[in-house]
């Protein structure tokens, strides 16, 4: 059997059920949350993790769950890679924190190195970090400001893209993300995305062609200082767009002087089958936002540019106080190292290839299967009432209920709430993977 090696103690990558999930300790655990946490902190799953790693979650009360989330696609190498957990040990024994603004470290600059390296185009580039998703996008968006001197900016239905407030503004769905928290930011505009489910005959190109005529008619095309969109919206749904739509944006964006800016926060590093998901589609961003897997569970994020879009903010206009930290840094180096050094990116789209096959087997035989879709180990499928496209949340809700007490982590998406979404660590072995999978087409089949 493998194992691996967490906190001194061998982790089986074995499901484990010895009680009901939760188990009584870590329903304890949850009681004191609720007493001391703000209930606005929501939990999917209330099983208090103890030890993690290769693809299980081990919790207070000794059960080992198959972990299909991957904590929202950041350990995508898993929770305690060796590399990483090494790296990181090392860096906290030297130093913890400086800020890169007051006296600067080598750690950050390999960060920016590499990521110059690894992301889209052979253009001279400049990359700057931060701690989060949603900071890292608002940056995106102060840089495009500051390099075309416009102040528009255009997302999609569907969208994610944080939970600041600017972020909130650009993010479409309500509910949680935004119900009651406004006024928003201004000069953000919203167009439809490509949708292939819903789209009926509307091809990629005519879905940007629709999107680009609202711009163009609704917003100016002289007004827009950057359209932001996620090559595969994350929690929208999965939706992968049709061929042709991400690469007729960027042509509009070229042609009208835009800055076209690729969020990759859950799609990048090797979680689609590529290092990022933009390359599917052979679309070069101006600029690429990355987080969530960058650093193997520390808070990490980064915008990475063509140079002279990247150096239009003024000096001291960006930056922040643990922006690139040393610690992450050092995670997010070994990271990067493990994914080149393992064949990560083989292995998602290894790991896909897997999914799908076994989804699309359950699909041809359960019409409350809507679709099928996704890249790499990023995999989704949307609920419906049989015969419609009607969305189904209440079903997506009792099948991912069912699936958690058979020790199976899935997470629910969508912006109509009826979407399973699939993120295993590329550490998965095969067993697991095959287990976690047997256990969905079981709880398909229970459910009437």
């Amino acid at each position: 059997m493998t194992t691996t090696e967490l906190a001194g103690q061998a982790l089986t990558q074995e499901r484990r059920l010895v009680t009901a999930i939760p188990g009584p300790l870590s329903q304890e655990l949850q009681a004191r949350k609720e007493s001391a946490v703000a209930r606005g902190v929501g939990t999917t799953l209330p099983v208090y993790v103890v030890a993690a790693g290769g693809g299980v979650l081990a919790d207070v009360d000794g059960n080992q769950l198959i972990d299909f989330g991957s904590g929202i696609a950041v350990t995508t190498v898993g929770n305690s890679a060796p590399a990483v957990v090494d790296a990181v040990t090392q860096q906290v024994a030297a130093f913890t924190h400086t800020c890169f603004m007051v006296t600067p470290y080598e750690g950050y600059l390999r960060v920016a190195e590499q990521l110059n390296r690894l992301t889209p185009g052979d253009h001279d580039k400049r990359t700057v970090l931060f701690n989060s998703g949603a900071e890292a996008v608002e940056n995106a968006v102060k840089i495009a400001r500051a390099h075309t001197r416009r102040q528009a900016v255009v997302v999609f239905d569907h969208a994610y893209h944080g939970r600041t407030n600017l972020t909130m503004a650009m993010t479409a769905k309500n509910q949680p993300y935004k119900h009651g928290f406004g006024p928003f930011a201004g000069e953000v505009y919203r167009v439809p995305a490509s949708y292939p489910l819903r789209d009926g005959d509307v091809d990629g190109a005519a879905a940007a062609a629709r999107a680009i005529d609202l711009i163009d008619k609704q917003v100016g095309a002289d007004n827009v200082a950057a359209v932001v969109i996620e090559p595969i919206h994350g929690e929208g749904g999965f939706i992968v767009p049709a061929p042709g739509f991400l690469r007729a944006l960027q042509n509009w964006c070229t042609e009208s002087g835009a800055v076209f800016v690729a969020d990759e926060v859950q799609t990048g590093f090797a979680r689609t089958g590529a290092m990022f998901a933009c390359e599917h589609d052979g679309v070069v961003p101006d600029l690429i936002v990355t987080a969530k897997g960058i650093a193997g569970g520390l808070p990490l994020s980064a915008v990475t540019g063509r140079a002279e879009i990247m150096d239009a903010p003024h000096a001291g206009g960006l930056g922040g106080t643990y922006g690139g930290n040393p610690l992450a840094c050092a995670a997010a180096l070994a990271v990067i190292d493990t994914i080149e050094r393992d064949g990560l990116v083989a292995r998602a789209a290894q790991i896909g290839d897997t999914m799908l096959g076994r989804l699309n087997t359950l699909a041809a035989t359960d019409p409350r299967i809507g679709d099928i879709r996704g890249r790499g180990a990023m995999i989704a499928v949307e609920l419906v009432k049989p015969g419609t496209t009607e969305p189904d949340a209440d079903l997506t809700k009792r099948i991912a209920a069912a699936a958690h007490a058979q020790g199976l982590v899935v997470l629910t998406c969508g912006t109509y709430g009826n979407v399973l979404r699939f993120l295993p660590p590329l550490s998965m072995p095969d067993h697991l993977l095959a287990e976690g999978l047997d256990i969905l087409d079981a709880v398909f089949r229970e459910i009437a």
